[in-house]
Order: C-alpha cells, then structure tokens, then sequence
C-alpha cells in the first residue's frame, strides 16, 4: 500500500506499530513519566487554523525563554509536516541513541535548547508521511517515552492545525499539561477554528494560558510603516469575548519570515525590533506564570470564567500558579 519511501520510516531509530499489549503499554508509561517528572512545565502550542504560524511562535518563544535562562526543549508533533528543525537551522541533526537503543536524546540546537522531532528521521525530505490515526498517536506516544530531554524548565509541544488526534493523545498522555497557548492571525476565518481550539482545551479541562495575534499587522520594510495586511486585533477580541487571557499581537516582518527559512534566531539578528519586542513581552508573560485561564483543578475538571485573578482562590495543581 505505502511506497517504499515512506516504509523506510519504520527502519530508522521509531517503531510505529500500530499495536501493543497490556506490558508494554504500562512499561511505555513508566518511561513516559521518568522522562517528563524531570520537566518543570509543559505547553502545547495549537490553533484550529493552518498557516497561522504556530511553529514560529513556538521557535521563536523558544529562544526568549532561553535567551532569559531557561531551558527548553520543543516536541514537534506535526508528524506530516514537520519543520521546526528547518526553522531552527537543525536539520542535519542525528539522533543520539544510548547503548540499549532504548532511548535517544533530543538534537542540541543551542545550549540551553533541544528539539525532538520526526524529521531527523526521514531521509528524504520529500517523501510523505502517510500515516493513519494510530501510528500518530503511538509515534507521539513513543517520542514522550524515549527521548531523554534530561532536567528542562519548559516543555514546548508544537502541533499541527485542528483538534484531533496530535492534541488528544498529548492531553492525555501529559495530565498534567500547564496549558495550552492558542495561535490566530486577526481574520474571521482565523478566528472561528481558533475559538475551537479555545473549547477544545476546556473540554480537555486544559488551563489555556492565553491567546497569540501572529501577523497582527505588517511593517513595511521600507518605510516601517504598520500596514493591516490581514487585519488588526481580532485575536483580542475574541480572547476578550471567551473569558480568555491575551497574550499579545505580533507583527508579521519579511525579515522574520527570512531568518526563519535560514535557520537563524530572529531574536540575535534583531532584538529592537516590533515583532522581537512583542515576542519578548509574551515570554516574560509565560515565564512568570501570570496568565492562565480555565486552570486544572484536582478532578481536572476546566471552567469557562477562570481568570488570572481566580488564582489565589483556585484549588488547581497549574504550574503556572506562581507565589500563591
């Protein structure tokens, strides 16, 4: 059925079966927790739209919260499109096994970074990923259990557009998720599948820690003049309308678009400018823990009015609930 370019798959360091006994899922789980016990907080990173940018919030919010010093490690789940590692200038990375190959560990991208992500294994980077339901979620699954991110402060988990099986089988493989952050661009269009994402992480009783507004507005590299290429403020709206936090708008620069598709930190080349200030801001923000919606509680049970306020307040066992 597959072509052999996408069996190749199943002979590198991943085994997708599809299937697995009683033993092996409660050893997959035993590991799974060995390795994320060492992990101080864990996002996922969604949106119910593609082409939103969610891995540049994802990368890029990576290298603040590193550059502040932190230690982070990103888990690309975006099986059929994977490009962190392009975005991250790390495709060439190889995956480091230990002695038994019963764990591998995360390509180092800077100190203080590590990505894990399906795209060190494919040889071909144009060959597809055609992979049915179980295969992803056994893969994310096999990634929780054997990569060897050692002790980090955050866990980023990029995913890919929607609400299926990616998001489901974090959520429940990581019950103790800090939250989710939900990325939009300010069009209707945008905005619908984002407040999808919204009623997913609630339904999932996920702490939503807020809401991003990428390409909120365009510098013109010319005259540095904001153009509303694709609108303005929509993301707020909507947080506003949801009982959400808002987290803060972007603005979409070719010269970000530029050093992602070199592989290079947007942050080093140009620290002053709107989109780095504004990705900036959003990191303080997570990294003090001071946003966070529908927290956790202990039956993990999420309600629709939590706000930052309610902390001091809330029985929930959110990491993010900082000095209370």
């Amino acid at each position: 059925m597959f072509s052999e370019d996408v069996y190749i798959l199943k002979e590198s360091v991943f085994d997708m079966s599809e299937g697995t006994d009683f033993e092996q899922r409660a050893a997959e789980d035993k590991a799974i927790r060995s390795h994320l016990d060492l992990i101080g907080r864990k996002i996922l990173i969604m949106s119910g739209k593609g082409g939103v940018g969610k891995t540049t919030v994802t990368i890029n919010l990576a290298n603040a919260l590193v550059d502040s010093g932190c230690t982070v490690g990103i888990l690309d789940t975006d099986l059929h499109g994977p490009n962190v590692a392009k975005m991250l200038g790390c495709e060439a990375g190889i995956l480091q096994t230990d002695d038994g190959g019963n764990s591998f560990f995360p390509v180092q991208v800077r100190p203080g970074l590590k990505v894990m992500s399906l795209a060190f294994a494919i040889p071909d980077r144009d060959a597809p990923i055609v992979w049915r339901g179980p295969m992803k979620m056994a893969a994310i699954r096999q990634f929780l259990a054997q990569a060897d991110w050692g002790e980090l402060d955050f866990l980023l988990i990029d995913s890919p557009p929607g609400t299926g099986d990616e998001q489901l089988t974090v959520c429940q493989t990581i019950p103790e998720l800090t939250g989710t952050i939900i990325v939009t661009t300010p069009q209707e269009v945008a905005i619908l599948d984002a407040r999808r994402s919204v009623n997913f992480s609630r339904k999932m009783g996920v702490a939503i820690l807020g809401v991003v507004e990428n390409m909120s507005g365009m510098i013109c590299p010319n005259c540095k003049q904001e153009l509303p290429l694709f609108g303005k403020g929509g993301g707020k709206k909507m947080a506003q309308q949801m009982s959400v936090p808002f987290l803060g708008s972007i603005p979409l620069e070719v010269s970000l678009m530029e050093a992602e598709d070199a592989g290079k930190s947007f942050l080093s080349l140009q620290p002053d400018s709107p989109s780095s200030l504004a990705i900036l801001d959003i990191a303080r923000t997570i990294n003090s823990g001071t946003a966070c919606s529908t927290s956790r509680p202990t039956d993990f049970m999420g309600t629709a009015t939590c706000a930052p306020s309610a902390c001091s307040t809330c029985s929930s066992n959110c990491s993010s609930r900082k000095g209370v």
